[in-house]
């Protein structure tokens, strides 16, 4: 039953690779980055702005899951401060954390097209850019990476959400690496803010709560029923419809 299962759940990211629209064929170095203006420009907004985005990560990778990262711009600023987590720093004894100061923080990932996952605007925004910047400041895995099961660049933006609850922070199921909840950590509060889950090692658990609905996570492919949104989610694809 656990194995039919498991490759009930492996259909997922097989049918975005059979049917998705990732780019198999452009090597990393020669694709876009160029920005898709979901972010306001901060000549024209000049409130605060709090956003969220998430796109597939490169190559077959992609089929599985997503790099997110986190941008916020302050009232009256002229650029965005983008947050996120790159593997191969933490792999090479660095620091994991990337800390950027951009004009547009839409742009595509290495040809992926970011979805906007949080936006916020106002004084709203302003006040959790203060609380995103010391749970950035405080994230516990800055020196370590792993791809799967964590942690990784979806463990620390689910790790900043629970930090800061109004940040409303739904995260797609392929957001693999957001369960992890560190290696004594076994019930947290879901990255929404909404409500509660149980994982063991990011390997295994459940998320129930107002956002997310319910989500099973399996060897970190999360799949459930979003009756908030009126979706399934589903490993690979993420929400359907």
């Amino acid at each position: 039953m656990f194995l039919g299962l498991l490759a009930l759940l492996m259909l997922g990211p097989i049918g975005v690779l059979a049917f998705g629209n990732l780019d198999l064929d452009t090597p990393w170095h020669m694709t876009s980055r160029e920005s898709t203006r979901q972010a306001p420009s901060p000549a024209a907004e000049r409130g605060a702005v709090v956003q969220v985005y998430g796109a597939r990560i490169v190559r077959w990778r992609g089929a599985f899951g997503i790099h997110p990262w986190i941008a916020v711009k302050r009232t009256g600023s002229a650029r965005y401060t983008t947050y996120h987590i790159v593997g191969w720093r933490a792999r090479r004894g660095g620091d994991a954390l990337v800390t950027s100061e951009v004009d547009a923080p839409d742009m595509q990932w290495f040809g992926a097209y970011p979805q906007l996952l949080a936006d916020h605007r106002g004084a709203h925004a302003e006040a959790l850019i203060d609380q995103i910047e010391s749970a950035v400041a405080a994230y516990p895995w800055r020196a370590s990476y792993r791809l799967w099961p964590g942690p990784n660049s979806n463990t620390f933006v689910a790790w900043v959400a629970r930090q800061v609850p109004d940040l409303r922070l739904d995260l797609p199921p392929t957001a693999i690496g957001k369960d992890y909840l560190g290696p004594t950590t076994f019930i947290d509060h879901a990255p929404s803010g909404t409500g509660w889950q149980l994982s063991l090692l990011g390997l295994a658990g459940v998320t129930v709560a107002q956002d997310e609905g319910l989500e099973l996570n399996l060897l970190g492919l999360g799949f459930g029923i979003d009756v908030d949104d009126m979706a399934l989610r589903v490993p690979g694809f993420g929400r359907l419809p």
